[in-house]
């Protein structure tokens, strides 16, 4: 009698804070996938497509190249350019003044694009270099030029000016080249004209430089040779 009445009184205890505890535990609730019609979604997408936008737009104005025409291999002056000898190239000016010197995508092409001087293979188009084919076509001149009369490092592309030294012959121009009075004053007979092309003779020969000159200008050279007796050409390059 006595054991028995404290396991009763036990037992009744935990009947009633078992009961309390059951009584006070939340509902379980299940978990629903947000669908496409929750704007909490379409937020989120918004805000997404907001930022590519702005990030596109700062990357395209941190872009300050632009496309200018550059020649695709060497042409010499007189050329009569193609389409297919251009192509554009993504160009930083480091100064935005420089831009004004080069044809870019933008400026309208003549449709006959002649070379007054010759640009090289990738180099960019200067405005300066372009005629609308108005200008008459250049002929090319061969001058053969002993090899010490030539400057290092010559090639085609280069401006130069020719000069012609020697004795008056009989009936020649006494200001072709020195005589017995004054020292004459001597000027290039053939003055900023292009090379066209360099051949040197591996036997140790004469260099022989073809060059772009008006049509009236080979004349004007032969004339000038057949004027001075043991003549020498000389080449002289412009910086």
């Amino acid at each position: 009698m006595t054991t028995s009445r404290p396991v009763a009184m036990i037992s009744a205890v935990a009947k009633t804070l078992g009961a309390g505890t059951a009584a006070a535990a939340p509902a379980a609730v299940r978990v629903v996938r947000p669908g496409w019609r929750d704007p909490r979604l379409w937020l989120g997408v918004a805000i997404v497509a907001v930022c590519v936008i702005v990030g596109a737009r700062l990357l395209a104005g941190a872009d300050d190249t632009v496309e200018v025409w550059a020649l695709r291999g060497d042409h010499a002056a007189g050329s009569v350019l193609r389409a297919e000898d251009l192509t554009l190239r993504r160009v930083r000016f480091a100064d935005a003044a420089d831009l004004g010197t080069y044809m870019g995508r933008g400026d309208p092409l003549p449709a006959r694009i002649a070379l007054v001087r010759g640009v090289g293979a990738g180099e960019l188009l200067p405005r300066g270099a372009v005629s609308d084919g108005s200008v008459p076509r250049l002929a090319q001149l061969p001058v053969a030029v002993d090899a010490a009369g030539v400057p290092a490092g010559l090639g085609s592309g280069a401006a130069v000016d020719v000069y012609v030294v020697g004795r008056p012959a009989a009936g020649g121009d006494p200001s072709a080249g020195p005589s017995a009075g004054p020292a004459p004053r001597v000027s290039p007979v053939l003055a900023g004209v292009t090379v066209l092309d360099v051949a040197a003779d591996d036997l140790g020969g004469p260099v022989t430089l073809t060059v772009a000159v008006p049509p009236a200008a080979v004349a004007h050279y032969f004339a000038r040779l057949a004027a001075v007796e043991d003549a020498v050409v000389t080449v002289v390059g412009r910086p």
